[in-house]
C-alpha cells in the first residue's frame, strides 16, 4: 500500500495534502493495530487512542446509558460496590467498572461482578452499549426477574458475557445465542454441598433456591456459538432436552470448546459421545446430575483433558484404566456413582494428580502402594469393594500435603490405621461403608485443622472419645450407624464452636441434655440427627438453637405432646417412629415448615393443616380420623402427601386439588369412601403417583382425563369402584404401573392399553373382566394389543374366557428377553425423591407363590404372569415357553385342556409353577425336572397319569403338589407304580448362579421361618389369601 502511495506522490501537486494524507493513515492504521492487540480488558481506566493521541471521552450516549443502570440498582449494607464515581458530568471512561475504546469513546467493558447491587431487573439500557466486549454483572441480586426476551443481540461484538449468581428466574433468551463472537458464557448459579453422605445430599445457594434459570434446548442456544472456549451453566435447569443435550456439542458446533460445566443441570441420558470430537477440551465437570450408562473409553483420548468431575450420578460398568494414562490429568472425581467398577493402577512419580476421588463406587482389587508416588496429592477418596480383605497402604501417610481423605468399602477392616492421625494437614477425613472396628483411638486429637469428620456405616464401637471435642474446627460430625456405646451428653457437641451439622443415630447410645450453657451454644448448628438413640423426652438444650433447620429425633421413645417450640425456625422436621399423642399446635403448623415428617406415632384428631412453605408432609400411620374441610386450600407448596394407615373417614374434599405442584399423594390403607374427586386425575397433571388402596372408595373412575397427564403409578386396589375403565388413560403416555385390583369392574381386556409403552405392572385381578383376552372386541378389526415392557400381569379371579392365543403371548417382548438396562430395580424415571434424598419406588401387590405378597420395591428380574381362577379353556399355548424370563406362571382353577408342554422345560428362571385345578391330562413331562429354581409346584386336580419325575429336585415338593390326580404314582406319593424303574433322565443344562436379589423370592418357596428372615430384612408385607 504505502509503495503505490509513493508512485502517487510523485505524480500528483500539491505536497502538503499528500504529508496529511500520510498522517491519517498512519493514525487510522496505528489505532486499529492498538485495539486488535488489547487481550485482556482494564475495566477501570481510560486508554489513550494511542501514539500519544488523547483518548475520545465517554461518548454523552454512553454516559447516558450508564447512568440509567445505575438508577436501577440499590446499594444495600451487603454491597461492595457503591458507584458513587459514576456522576454526571464526568468522563464515564474513568468510573470504576467501565472500560472505553479510545479512539471513540465507547464502552466496550462493564464489569460490575461481586458488586452485590440490588435490582428489581436487568434495565434496557445495557442494550444501548452496542461497543460492548465484556460484561460482566455476575453476584448482585436482579430478585428472580427473567432476563429480557430481547435486546441481547444489539450486543453483537460481546465476547465474554458473565450473569453468574444473580438471582435470574425463568427461560434463557433465544437472542443470547446470536452472540456469534461470544468466547466465554457463564449463566451459572453458584451452589454447594451443604450435607453430604451417600444416602443423602442437600444443597444450598447464596440466593433464593428455588430460581433456576431454563434452557429447554440447548442445542438451539449453542448452535451458532462456534467461536466458545469456557461454557458454563451450573443449576441451569436442562432438565426437558432429555438425552438430546449432547446434540450441543460436537466438533461443527463447539469446536474450540475447552471448559465445559454442567453441574447440578438435571442432566439424563449417557454422556455424550460426541464430546470425543472436541480435541480442545481441558474440563468437563458433570457432576450432581443423574447420567447413566458406562463412563466413555473416549475420554483417555483428550488430549488436552486435565480435569474429569462426574460425581452424584448413576453412572455404572467398568472404568476405563486407560483414563488413568493420561499425563495431563490433574483431576479426577468419579465419586457417588455406586455402580462403577475398576481397579487402580500403579502410579508413577511423574504423575500431576492432585485430586483422585473414586470413593462409594464398586472399585476392588489391591489398593496400590504407589499412591505413595502422587506428591502432589491433596485430595483422595478411595474405594475398595469385594469379599477379598485390602490393605489400606501406609505409603498414604507419607503424602503430607493430604488435606482430604475418603475411604469406603466393605473390604476395608481392621482398626484405623495409625498414620490417619499423622496426617496432621486433614481438613477431611471419611471412612464410610467399611468394615472398620474398634475404638476411635485418642490420637484422633492430632488433626487440629479437621473441618469434616465422618466415620458411619462401619463398625466402630466403644465410647466416642472425649478428645473429638477438643478438635474446635470441626464443622461435620457423622458417626452415625456404627456400634458406639455408652451415655453421651449433647451438651459436649454443642460447644464446639463451629459446629454445623451432627449425625449420632443409630448405634447404640443413649443421649441426654447434660450441662449446658446457654451462652456458650453455638448460634449455627444447622442439622442434627439423633435417630434411634433410646431419647425418651425432649432434649431442652435444643429450644435455644434459633438455626437448627434439620432435626431428626426418629426412632426413639419420645411420648406426650411435641413441644410448641420445636416447631419455630424448623426446615426439615422428622418425629416419626415415637409415642407422641399431640401436635402441640392448633392443627395450623408454623409457615416455616419445609418438609416434615410424624409418621407412625399416636396422633390423632383431625389431620394437621401445613404451613405455606410445605413441600413433603408425611403423617401415615397414625390414628387421624378426619380431613379438615378447608385443607385443601392450604396445599398450595406441597409436593408429597402421605396420610395412609390412619382411620380416615368421610370423602376426599376436591380442594385437595388445589395443591397443584402435588406429585404424590398416599390416602391408602384408611375408611375414606364417596367418589374419586375427578380433579385428582384429570386436572392435576403435576400429581405422578396416586395411591388410593384399601379404603371404601365408590362409583367410576372419571373419565375425561386430559392430554399431559403426568402419571407413573396408579394403585386403587382394594376399594369399591365400578363401571368401566377410562379410555382416556392412554393420555398417561408414561404409566407404567396401573394397579386395580380386588374391586367391582365390569370391562373387557384393555387392550387398548398397549399404547401405553411404558407400562411395566398391570394388575387386574379380583373384578368382573369377561370376555377373551390378547384380542380388542371394540369394533370389527382386531387392534393392536403388544404389551411390549409388560413385567407383571395379574389377571386371577375375574370371568376371562376362551383361549390364550400363541400370538399374544409372543408380542409380551419383556418377558422374551433381558433388557439392555442391567439395574435392578426399576428405574426412578418420574423425578421422585422423598423428603431424606432417597428416591420413590413403586409398590404392588402380587400373589407369588401362594402368598399374597406387597413388593415394596419391584425388582426388574421378577416376571409373572397370573392368570387363575378364570374361564380359560383349549391347551396351555407352547409359545409360553418363549417368555423365558418367567420367575411366576399361575394358570390354576380354569378349564384348560390336553397335555403339559414339554417346552416348559426351558422356563429356566422359573421359581412357581401352578396348573392345579384343570383338566390337563398325559404325564408329567421330564423336562420339569430341570427346572433347578422351581421351589413352588402344583400340579393337582388334574387329569394327569403315568410316573412322577423321579429327579431328586422333585423329591422336594409334597405329596399336595401332586394329589387329585387318580392316575399319577411314585414319590410323594403312596400309590407306587407298578413298572419299578424310576424314570430319570440326565441333567442336560447346567445353570449358572441366580442373581443375588432374586434370592429374596426364592426365600418364599423354602418354608415360613426362613421367608419371614428374608422378609424382615426387605421390608415386604405378606398375607395369605383370603379363602374362597
Amino acid at each position: 500500500m504505502f509503495a503505490n502511495m509513493a508512485s502517487f506522490s510523485r505524480s500528483r501537486e500539491p505536497p502538503v495534502l499528500l504529508l496529511l494524507l500520510y498522517l491519517f493513515i498512519y493514525l487510522t492504521l496505528g489505532v486499529q493495530l492498538s485495539y486488535r492487540s488489547t487481550v485482556t480488558p482494564q475495566y477501570s481506566n481510560h486508554t489513550t487512542a494511542g501514539n500519544g493521541v488523547p483518548a475520545i471521552p465517554c461518548l454523552p450516549d454512553q454516559a447516558s446509558a450508564l447512568l440509567r443502570l445505575k438508577r436501577s440498582f440499590t446499594v444495600t449494607n451487603e454491597s461492595r460496590c457503591t458507584l458513587a464515581s459514576w456522576q454526571a458530568g464526568t468522563d464515564c471512561c474513568h468510573w470504576k467498572g467501565v472500560h472505553c475504546r479510545g479512539f471513540d469513546g465507547r464502552v466496550t467493558s462493564l464489569h460490575l461482578g461481586r458488586c452485590h447491587l440490588e435490582s428489581a431487573a436487568l434495565d434496557p439500557s445495557v442494550f444501548r452499549l452496542t461497543s460492548l466486549r465484556h460484561l460482566n454483572l455476575a453476584w448482585n441480586d436482579f430478585n428472580g426477574s427473567q432476563l429480557p426476551a430481547s435486546g441481547f443481540e444489539r450486543l453483537s461484538e460481546l465476547t465474554h458475557l458473565n450473569l453468574s449468581s444473580s438471582s435470574f428466574d425463568g427461560q434463557i433468551p433465544v437472542a443470547i445465542g446470536h452472540l456469534t463472537n461470544l468466547v466465554s458464557l457463564d449463566l451459572s448459579t453458584t451452589f454447594f454441598v451443604q450435607e453430604e453422605s451417600d444416602e443423602y445430599i442437600s444443597y444450598a445457594t447464596w440466593s433464593d433456591h428455588s430460581l433456576w434459570l431454563v434452557e429447554p434446548n440447548i442445542a438451539s442456544l449453542l448452535a451458532n456459538l462456534s467461536n466458545l472456549r469456557e461454557l458454563n451453566l451450573d443449576m441451569v435447569d436442562l432438565f426437558d432436552n432429555g438425552a438430546a443435550w449432547c446434540a450441543a456439542f460436537s466438533n461443527s458446533t463447539t469446536p474450540q470448546l475447552q471448559v465445559l460445566s454442567l453441574r447440578y443441570c438435571l442432566l439424563q441420558g449417557h454422556v455424550c459421545r460426541s464430546l470425543s470430537s472436541i480435541p480442545t477440551l481441558t474440563v468437563i465437570n458433570l457432576q450432581y446430575n443423574k447420567l447413566h450408562g458406562p463412563i466413555p473409553e473416549f475420554l483417555a483420548d483428550l488430549p488436552s483433558l486435565s480435569i474429569l468431575q462426574l460425581t452424584r450420578n448413576h453412572l455404572e460398568g467398568q472404568f476405563p484404566v486407560r483414563i488413568f494414562e493420561n499425563r495431563n490429568l490433574t483431576a479426577l472425581d468419579i465419586s457417588y456413582n455406586f455402580e462403577v467398577s475398576g481397579s487402580l493402577p500403579n502410579f508413577s512419580s511423574d504423575s500431576c494428580l492432585a485430586n483422585l476421588v473414586v470413593s462409594n463406587t464398586n472399585f476392588s482389587g489391591p489398593i496400590p502402594s504407589s499412591i505413595g508416588n502422587l506428591k502432589s496429592l491433596n485430595k483422595l477418596g478411595l474405594a475398595a469393594t469385594g469379599s477379598s480383605v485390602q490393605e489400606i497402604p501406609s505409603s498414604i501417610g507419607e503424602l503430607t500435603s493430604l488435606d482430604w481423605l475418603e475411604i469406603s468399602g466393605a473390604a476395608v477392616v481392621g482398626k484405623l490405621p495409625s498414620w490417619v492421625t499423622k496426617l496432621t494437614s486433614l481438613v477431611h477425613l471419611q471412612f464410610s461403608n467399611c468394615g472398620l472396628f474398634g475404638e476411635i483411638p485418642s490420637s484422633i486429637s492430632n488433626l487440629k485443622k479437621l473441618e469434616w469428620l465422618a466415620l458411619y456405616k462401619c463398625n466402630f464401637s466403644g465410647p466416642i472419645p472425649p478428645q473429638i471435642f477438643n478438635l474446635t474446627q470441626l464443622e461435620t460430625i457423622y458417626l452415625n450407624s456404627n456400634n458406639f456405646a455408652g451415655t453421651v451428653e449433647l451438651s459436649s457437641f454443642l460447644e464446639l464452636p463451629n459446629l454445623y451439622h451432627l449425625s449420632l443415630s443409630y448405634n447404640r447410645l443413649s443421649v441426654i441434655d447434660g450441662e449446658h450453657n446457654s451462652i456458650l451454644i453455638p448460634n449455627w448448628l444447622s442439622s442434627l440427627r439423633l435417630a434411634s438413640c433410646n431419647i425418651s423426652k425432649f432434649p431442652d438444650s435444643l429450644r435455644n438453637l434459633q438455626t437448627l433447620y434439620y432435626l431428626d429425633l426418629s426412632d426413639n421413645q419420645i411420648h406426650g405432646a411435641i413441644p410448641h417450640w420445636v416447631w419455630d425456625n424448623r426446615s426439615v422436621l422428622n418425629l416419626s417412629h415415637n409415642q407422641f399423642n399431640s401436635i402441640g399446635y392448633d392443627y395450623a403448623l408454623p409457615i416455616g415448615i419445609s418438609l416434615f415428617d410424624l409418621s407412625s406415632n399416636l396422633l390423632e384428631g383431625p389431620m394437621p393443616i401445613p404451613g405455606p412453605y410445605t413441600s413433603s408432609y408425611d403423617c401415615s400411620d397414625n390414628q387421624f380420623s378426619s380431613i379438615p374441610t378447608n385443607f385443601g386450600s392450604q396445599l398450595s407448596g406441597v409436593i408429597y402427601l402421605k396420610a395412609s394407615g390412619n382411620n380416615l373417614s368421610g370423602e376426599i374434599p376436591p380442594s385437595i386439588c388445589d395443591a397443584r405442584d402435588l406429585a404424590l399423594l398416599d390416602l391408602s390403607y384408611n375408611n375414606l369412601s364417596g367418589p374419586i374427586p375427578s380433579c385428582l386425575m384429570e386436572d392435576l397433571n403435576s400429581l405422578r403417583v396416586l395411591k388410593l388402596k384399601a379404603n371404601k372408595l365408590q362409583g367410576e373412575l372419571p373419565h375425561r382425563i386430559k392430554q399431559g397427564c403426568g402419571f407413573y403409578g396408579l394403585d386403587l386396589s382394594d376399594n369399591q369402584i365400578e363401571g368401566q375403565l377410562p379410555r382416556s388413560l392412554v393420555a398417561c403416555r408414561s404409566l407404567q404401573v396401573f394397579d386395580i385390583g380386588n374391586n367391582h369392574i365390569n370391562d373387557t381386556f384393555p387392550c387398548w392399553m398397549s399404547t401405553l409403552t411404558e407400562l411395566q405392572v398391570l394388575v387386574l385381578k379380583s373384578n368382573k373382566f369377561f370376555g377373551k383376552v390378547g384380542t380388542s372386541v371394540l369394533g370389527t378389526a382386531e387392534e393392536n394389543c403388544e404389551f411390549m415392557k409388560l413385567r407383571i400381569l395379574s389377571l386371577a379371579s375375574n370371568n376371562f374366557s376362551s383361549t390364550l392365543t400363541n400370538k399374544w403371548l409372543k408380542s409380551l417382548k419383556s418377558m422374551t428377553a433381558k433388557s439392555t438396562d442391567d439395574t435392578s430395580l426399576m428405574p426412578n424415571q418420574h423425578g421422585l425423591y422423598l423428603a431424606d434424598g432417597r428416591e420413590h419406588e413403586f409398590t404392588a401387590e402380587i400373589t407369588y407363590k401362594g402368598y399374597v405378597v406387597i413388593l415394596n420395591k419391584i425388582l426388574k428380574t421378577l416376571v409373572v404372569i397370573d392368570v387363575s381362577d378364570n374361564g380359560f379353556n383349549g391347551v396351555i399355548p407352547e409359545s409360553v415357553a418363549e417368555l423365558v424370563l418367567l420367575c411366576e406362571l399361575n394358570m390354576s382353577h380354569n378349564a384348560l385342556t390336553g397335555t403339559i408342554p414339554t417346552q416348559l422345560g426351558a422356563l429356566h428362571q422359573l421359581e412357581s409353577l401352578d396348573l392345579s385345578s384343570n383338566d390337563l391330562s398325559g404325564e408329567i413331562p421330564q423336562e420339569l425336572a430341570w427346572l433347578d429354581f422351581l421351589s413352588v409346584l402344583n400340579l393337582s386336580y388334574n387329569q394327569l397319569v403315568g410316573r412322577i419325575p423321579g429327579s431328586c429336585h422333585f423329591q422336594t415338593y409334597s405329596n399336595l403338589s401332586f394329589m387329585g390326580n387318580i392316575g399319577l404314582c411314585g414319590s410323594p406319593l403312596s400309590k407306587e407304580c407298578e413298572d419299578t424303574t424310576p424314570n430319570m433322565m440326565p441333567h442336560p443344562w447346567k445353570r449358572e448362579p441366580m442373581d443375588i436379589i432374586l434370592f429374596l423370592f426364592i426365600g418364599l418357596g423354602f418354608g415360613v421361618g426362613f421367608a419371614a428372615a428374608i422378609v424382615m430384612w426387605w421390608g415386604i408385607r405378606i398375607r395369605k389369601p383370603s379363602q374362597g
